[in-house]
């Protein structure tokens, strides 16, 4: 893509310096990645081969980790530069892990917060792909976005060791996660907002097992996981005791802002799939794109798109300077899967009964956007976050 197309998306230009790599990202995953989606789908042996080819030549073309800090042996890209990226990476599910930025709120978190040798180390390895982790927060029948309800406890014994045991759920990851940050309740019973920590486990530990596959409208890589008494280290408490929800809150803000990124780079997808129906399928009668109707999607298609993308960049420039972003990540959550929805099920309309066949991304693409609107958090739940708001007049 030249820069004056670059420029006809929307929202900030990418960087001169960002263009060129953002542009190699982007061919990587749509020769390299896309390609393999349904043997990665599928998991299993054969997929985990697949993906850790597609890592090595993503090292090899110097497209490893490239957000992560260089302490830590990433690249270092600023996310305001980064954000460009996310979007391209993002246009495949399987983007991220195959670049080596899938593990960079776990690394980020355990840099930041965990104990000093532990933590460091851990995120270095997370960094450079030797190890994978997973993030457990919600629990089955307990409303996720209510953490103060976390049942799953942690008793510290005389040594300082932690015990740690309940079961949490739509744990993305969690079979082939070595290790897992898990939301317990340190102090106090469920409903009291204090008294939450964050514990780091290994999965092999005694006590820890996979419980279920969940999957998502059909759509695997959600577990369900039980700990029975595990047992961890003092040195496994990620920040502070009771702290949980602080450094819960510093992940999800970024973490949002990322998913929201790569969602669009999923509608854009679905855009150029809708586009390219529209112009090339003819009928007896001329092409689909003469079409009023067909016009209408694309048009309707084209100004989510646009209207989407400031929101997003808005979102990472308050992130990026550590400004309170609540009200600009609430916007740009509800809008990107909105739009993610609302593109892929133009192009779905469009390619006719080609669309809901296994021969286009179409459909994984539509099953993602209608899971965006529940991701994350709910989108009433940002609806009403942001809106309160602004009525103190804070929007």
């Amino acid at each position: 893509m030249d820069e004056r197309a670059d420029r006809l998306r929307g929202g900030p230009e990418c960087p001169r310096d960002v263009l060129e790599l953002r542009d190699r990202v982007a061919a990587f995953v749509r020769e390299r990645v896309q390609p393999q989606e349904a043997l990665l789908d599928a998991g299993g042996r054969e997929a985990r081969v697949t993906l850790r080819t597609l890592q090595e030549e993503a090292r090899a073309r110097g497209l490893w980790a490239l957000p992560h800090p260089v302490e830590l042996g990433g690249q270092g890209l600023p996310l305001r530069s980064y954000a460009h990226v996310a979007e391209a990476e993002g246009a495949s599910d399987h983007g991220p892990a195959a670049l080596g930025s899938a593990s960079l709120l776990d690394a980020l978190m355990l840099q930041r917060h965990g104990a000093s040798g532990l933590g460091a180390a851990h995120a270095a390895r997370l960094t450079a792909g030797e190890l994978r982790a997973c993030y457990a927060m919600t629990e089955p029948e307990t409303p996720g976005t209510d953490p103060s309800l976390t049942a799953t406890h942690a008793r510290e014994d005389a040594d300082g060791n932690w015990h740690i045991s309940g079961r949490k759920w739509f744990t993305s990851g969690a079979a082939d996660a070595d290790l897992v940050t898990v939301l317990a309740r340190t102090d106090g019973e469920p409903g009291d907002r204090e008294g939450l920590s964050l514990l780091l486990v290994p999965t092999g530990s005694p006590g820890f097992r996979v419980v279920r596959e969940l999957p998502m409208l059909g759509a695997g890589g959600q577990w369900e996981i039980e700990l029975d008494e595990v047992v961890v280290g003092p040195d496994h408490l990620v920040g502070a005791r009771g702290g949980a929800l602080a450094v819960a809150g510093e992940r999800l803000q970024l973490g949002r802002t990322l998913r929201c990124l790569r969602w669009l780079g999923q509608a854009q997808r679905a855009f150029e799939l809708l586009r390219e129906r529209a112009a090339t399928r003819t009928r007896s009668r001329g092409r689909l794109g003469d079409l009023q109707l067909v016009q209408l999607h694309v048009f309707e298609a084209l100004l989510a798109l646009r209207t989407t993308r400031p929101l997003l960049y808005e979102a990472v420039a308050r992130v990026d300077t550590g400004l309170d972003a609540h009200v600009e990540v609430g916007l740009a959550k509800v809008a990107a899967a909105r739009t993610l929805q609302q593109v892929a099920d133009a192009a779905i309309q469009v390619h006719g009964a080609a669309g809901l066949g296994p021969d286009t991304p179409l459909p994984a693409l539509l099953r993602a956007g209608r899971a965006a609107r529940i991701l994350d958090g709910p989108d009433e739940q940002h609806i009403a976050s942001v809106a309160r708001r602004a009525l103190r007049g804070e929007g």
